[in-house]
């Protein structure tokens, strides 16, 4: 990381000064610490208020294209009787052009990675999300197979890691999501385990071991208050599979696309009745 090195080149030069001046070992080593922290302090703002300036755009980027399907959904709304397939297909086609634009943007932040030691983790953290959202699962696989976004201290977002967890099942690596679960849902407290649990669960029911689901329902449901994990764990200790669901959590859990909302009907519109008139 350049940042680094510059800094440590900046310390070690400030330090041989003050030693040259006869200021001592103890004063030389004190200025090259000062010289370090200072140097890292300078170069970090300005980097930090330049990715800063990259990311609004990205942000901007993204407004638009949520206030354009907005916008589409506004126009849907004020014309009854309208074909909700037809809205839906016209919707994700908004949403799909806007997620390829912001997906494009990202080779703009790029150039940060030398100065950054966080920014490459933050660039594959965002290129995962674009492709997994746009359904591009081999490209998502290869982001996590070429980064380690769930290694190490640093703690990533529920639905990151159940992201990861979901392509392990749809690759049928059971054993690896088991793992993955097993290892993160320890740092997300309270309700923030709420998919994760959700998903887990999910998993085992699908792979035949609802008893397995059933133990871990009671875990989940105790440390996330969740009405929907509390509704699942009474269906599987009725022995009722079949009853289990996770659409009670929305858009964050269809939006792992391993299920699909069900599209409420289209009510009939009640034709006038034949010779009907106003009295």
């Amino acid at each position: 990381m350049l940042t680094l090195l510059i800094s440590l080149l900046f310390a070690g030069a400030c330090s041989y000064v003050s030693y040259a001046n006869d200021l001592g070992p103890g004063a030389a080593s004190g200025y090259g610490i000062a010289a370090f922290l200072l140097c890292m302090f300078l170069i970090g703002s300005i980097v930090r208020r330049k990715v800063s300036t990259v990311q609004e755009e990205l942000q901007t980027l993204m407004t638009k294209g949520q206030n354009r399907i907005n916008r589409k959904v506004q126009q849907f709304q004020s014309k009854p009787g309208g074909n909700p397939t037809q809205m839906q297909r016209e919707l994700e086609g908004e949403q799909k052009i806007m997620l390829k634009h912001a997906l494009e943007f990202t080779p703009k932040l790029e150039p940060f990675r030398k100065w950054n030691l966080l920014m490459g983790r933050q660039i594959a953290t965002m290129r995962l999300q674009f492709h997994y959202q746009l359904k591009e699962m081999k490209e998502a696989d290869e982001v996590l197979a070429r980064h380690g976004l769930f290694s190490g201290p640093l703690l990533s977002e529920p639905m990151l890691v159940a992201m990861k967890m979901a392509r392990h099942y749809e690759n049928d690596e059971t054993d690896a999501a088991e793992k993955t679960f097993k290892k993160r849902i320890k740092w997300f407290r309270k309700d923030r385990g709420t998919l994760l649990y959700a998903l887990m669960s999910w998993i085992y029911v699908k792979k035949g071991r609802a008893d397995e689901a059933r133990k871990l329902l009671l875990k989940g449901k105790e440390t996330t208050g969740n009405h929907v994990l509390a509704r699942n764990w009474e269906h599987l200790a009725n022995a009722n599979e079949k009853k289990f669901s996770n659409a009670g959590l929305g858009d964050e859990w269809f939006g792992l696309y391993l299920e699909k909302p069900v599209m409420p009907k289209q009510k009939r519109m009640r034709g006038k009745a034949k010779g009907g008139g106003m009295f």
